[in-house]
């Protein structure tokens, strides 16, 4: 019986129907909701990593047993898991590996948009890419087989309309494969460069062997034969825009398994149509490589080099002045653009309030607190990625002005993530400067997923909970405090303090997270209005609960749970707390 599912829910059945049998990754959307639907599988054992390397080895230590395994990540994940990654093609497998790169065009949530097609060539793994949920959830399923077959590490690369997108699938049964077990071989999985320079030429007979597969295979790179006028070649969710508007106007190629491209059956195709196109979004990967057979190919050239693809942009690439049916003017419509913000009650808000009022360069990192760079609050100064922070600050403060106060500052999940080896970097440097560690007990971006500090595991079973002052104490750090993040009169004291410390300190600001743990503190905020002089301090606290007319605060009711930060920003004492009734 078909079912309905998202691209990401249709890989955790694949991976379920391929037997697999362990499943590892970080959240980054938009990957996350891979691991959360694969945990409901009895049959699987399923956990969230501290980061996407640490993924990645456990996974590669399952496939050494034998046993099936995926690690799943969004497209900067993998440079994280890149280490591994390149190593383990050396390597190959025991048990089939697919790692799962969700990258991310135009940036929906992302600092980049990176085609990993290109590190896929780079590691020189195989690299399959699904258009839609059921073509996601069969890759998925025989990305196992194909990567015990050729003995290599498979990449399924996503992207964020094809894991976000809900289409029907035709499920099937859990396969019944042969029972593996680690067997020692010293040359294949010990990386020593004598060993190296032997699997070296192994890599190269699993790509020859790939390419021939890829060649012949029309279940994974079909042709749609149409008109001969005119020939695309696509992949990915650009083959949905595709069909749609050419099927009956064009022969298309669609290439679902694209490292190694096929590159004769890529040649015979070209020569069987008169007029050349390759739809494909991000890097001309495609394009490059019919031109660098000699093609004449039309592509990056009629598209925009940055963001997705979408019906009317592939409509003009192929049709030009013709493309009319698709297209709508929308130059008279007005959208009003919501800005994104801080929950209401955000245990951050009050943080950064205070960040911007003493005037900090603050260093910042991947978050929900990336949103103190924005206005008003408008107090982050730097966010490059996952752990960057720590060692920002640490280099930033060694040359700062005499009078500049630097810090940095980052989330609990991702201190635990890459923040820990920056701070020991700071201690063993002897380095001065203040972290201000964000510890909501969750990892918030991505949905409210356990960390290493949570207290329990991603089926919610009870797990030991790593103490983040202990960590810091562990490594060498001196100074270690913690402050509740709702008392900017203790925030101030103690930024003050550490500030003007001569060594290396941590803050850490302690609260939860008010959606995950649906904090409520029962109060509500009212106004004064005989006595506010309309001075602004509480709206520029960006708490989506205030609004404002005729320049005095609005509460809304229906969104303020009471934190109190707009009362203790209040200088002429208008705004105070009362009980919800």
């Amino acid at each position: 019986m078909k079912k309905l599912m998202l691209g990401n829910e249709a890989v955790a059945r694949g991976a379920y129907e391929g037997g697999c049998d362990f499943g590892s990754g970080y959240p980054g959307t938009p990957s996350t909701e891979i691991l959360e639907a694969l945990k409901d599988y009895d049959d699987v054992v399923v956990q969230w990593a501290p980061n996407e390397k640490v993924g990645y080895e456990v996974a590669m230590g399952v496939s050494l047993a034998g046993k099936r395994a995926i690690v799943t990540m969004k497209h900067v994940g993998l440079n994280v898991a890149s280490d591994p990654l390149f190593s383990s093609s050396y390597m190959g497998v025991n048990g089939g590996l697919v790692c799962v790169s969700a990258d991310d065009p135009n940036m929906h949530s992302s600092q980049d948009e990176q085609d990993n097609r290109l590190i896929a060539k780079a590691a020189k793994v195989l690299m399959v890419e699904p258009c839609d949920p059921e073509e996601s959830r069969w890759m998925t399923k025989e990305a196992f087989e194909l990567s015990e077959q050729f003995d290599s590490p498979i990449i399924l690369r996503m992207t964020t309309r094809v894991c976000h997108q809900s289409g029907l699938i035709e499920p099937e049964e859990r396969v019944s494969k042969k029972e593996k077990f680690f067997v020692k071989d010293i040359p294949k999985y010990v990386m020593l460069p004598a060993n190296a320079r032997q699997r070296r030429h192994k890599v190269e007979e699993r790509l020859i062997n790939a390419l021939k597969f890829s060649n012949e295979s029309d279940k994974w790179n079909p042709i749609f034969n149409g008109s001969k006028k005119i020939g695309i070649i696509t992949t990915g969710v650009s083959f949905g825009y595709v069909y749609e508007i050419m099927a009956k106007e064009a022969s298309i190629l669609k290439l679902g398994l694209t490292n190694p491209l096929p590159l004769e059956r890529m040649r015979r195709f070209a020569e069987s149509v008169e007029k050349l196109y390759v739809v494909e979004e991000l890097e001309p990967y495609i394009e490059d490589a019919m031109k660098a057979m000699g093609f004449k190919v039309f592509g990056s050239e009629l598209r925009p080099y940055t963001g997705e693809l979408n019906l009317t942009l592939v409509e003009r690439m192929l049709k030009g002045e013709e493309s009319t049916k698709i297209t709508v003017d929308l130059s008279d419509v007005t959208i009003n653009q919501r800005p994104p913000t801080l929950c209401p009650g955000c245990s951050h808000r009050g943080m950064f309030t205070m960040f911007r009022d003493m005037g900090l360069k603050v260093m910042g990192d991947i978050g929900c607190y990336t949103l103190g760079a924005v206005n008003p609050l408008k107090a982050m100064d730097s966010c490059m990625c996952m752990g960057a922070s720590v060692g920002m600050a640490e280099g930033l403060t060694k040359f700062a002005k005499e009078n500049d106060k630097v810090i940095g500052v980052i989330g609990d999940s991702t201190f635990y993530h890459s923040g820990i080896t920056g701070l020991i970097d700071m201690v063993i440097n002897k380095s001065t400067g203040t972290i201000v560690i964000l510890n909501n007990d969750i990892t918030a971006m991505t949905g409210g997923q356990p960390h290493p500090g949570t207290g329990f595991n991603i089926k919610g079973e009870d797990s030991p909970k790593i103490d983040l002052a202990e960590i810091c104490k562990a490594v060498g750090v001196k100074r270690v405090r913690t402050v509740d993040p709702y008392n900017l009169e203790e925030v101030k004291k103690v930024l003050e303090e550490e500030l003007s410390a001569k060594e290396v300190s941590v803050i850490i600001a302690k609260a939860p997270c008010v959606l995950t743990f649906r904090v409520n503190f029962n109060k509500i905020a009212k106004v004064n209005l005989d006595i506010c002089n309309r001075c602004g301090k509480c709206i520029r606290v960006g708490c989506m609960a205030i609004g404002e007319k005729d320049g005095y605060p609005l509460i809304d009711e229906t969104l303020c749970i009471g934190c109190g930060i707009c009362v203790d920003v209040c200088d002429p004492l208008a705004l105070s707390l009362v009980e919800r009734k």
